[in-house]
């Protein structure tokens, strides 16, 4: 049976972003599968719901807060290491639904360090999560796409890229640039393959939003909880992407801030920072270098090694 309503999967819904997102998305309308590699389940007299940035959030206490608000949701736990785990992820949204419409990846992998103080398996982890997942999770979602007549959008959470995010981070930026290339590289397959109401769309938060992260260092501290903001600003933003004309959003690099800004005319963003009355520091730059060069459109002779394996066998 396939679902009247539209579908998303959101990678990464077990607490923070991903959770604000799946909410969201279900409260504007779309079936839900609620995915990570959080998959407790709460005991018996556990407080619900619990603290959205805690691990006691979870993909079953998510599905829960979803089902008492009306939606309709699936909850698949999944381990974005594993191509074999994100593969029966897609099959069991497929089985529960017959669609995919939107895809949002919000899995991750952190570790902020300098390169001599990143071990080679924690930058390792970060490559798994960050970018082979989410490269298995495209290649998985394409045939869904495919079977809905190339109707469909993807939201990866990555950012422009420009050189100071490279800064103290190397190893975790190398990962989250990447996510962002593919997003690039993945748009310009559409457009060339005529694929005009497909979109790949990458968001970052323009100021620091409350998370399990930046709640270990802002928890009590009033200062630092003024800097930021709430994850309605990122859900919100991915709606309104998702509401955008395909040849607008793709291939974007954005923040969630700035599209707002611009594509909604949003001027105001008070009503998204945690401490109300605060004013959250931006943390990104207020423009981005552009990637684009003269010779953008001349692609030379291209190269595709499928058609060379295959006019060797």
């Amino acid at each position: 049976m396939v679902s009247d309503r539209p579908v998303a999967i959101v990678v990464g819904a077990s607490r923070g972003i991903g959770r604000q997102i799946a909410i969201s998305l279900s409260d504007a309308g779309y079936a839900v599968v609620v995915s990570s590699k959080s998959d407790t389940l709460p005991t018996a007299d556990a407080p619900f719901p619990p603290d959205p940035n805690s691990s006691a959030s979870t993909i079953h206490t998510v599905n829960r807060e979803i089902r008492e608000r009306g939606g309709i949701v699936l909850a698949v736990p999944v381990d974005t290491r594993d191509p074999t785990s994100i593969k029966s992820l897609f099959e069991a949204s497929g089985n529960q639904f017959g669609r995919l419409d939107v895809l949002v990846y919000n899995a991750g992998a952190i570790w902020w360090s300098s390169i001599a103080n990143t071990p080679f398996k924690r930058f390792k982890l970060m490559q798994e999560v960050n970018v082979e997942g989410l490269y298995a999770a495209i290649q998985e979602s394409l045939p869904w796409f495919e079977k809905g007549n190339w109707k469909g959008r993807v939201i990866v959470v990555s950012p422009p890229i420009y050189s100071r995010f490279f800064r103290g981070k190397t190893a975790y930026a190398m990962g989250k640039v990447g996510m962002s290339i593919l997003t690039k590289g993945l748009a310009m397959d559409w457009k060339r393959e005529d694929k005009v109401n497909m979109a790949i769309t990458s968001i970052w938060p323009a100021s620091a939003i409350e998370s399990a992260a930046t709640q270990k260092t802002a928890h009590d501290n009033l200062e630092s909880r003024k800097d930021l903001r709430t994850a309605h600003i990122f859900a919100d933003a991915i709606l309104a992407m998702l509401r955008a004309k395909p040849d607008v959003v793709n291939g974007l690099l954005d923040t969630d801030e700035d599209f707002l800004r611009r594509q909604c005319g949003m001027t105001d963003f008070s009503k998204y920072s945690l401490v109300e009355g605060s004013q959250p520091r931006r943390i990104m730059p207020a423009e981005f270098p552009t990637l684009e060069v003269a010779e953008q459109d001349d692609e030379g002779r291209r190269m595709d090694s499928m058609k060379i394996k295959a006019s060797k066998l």
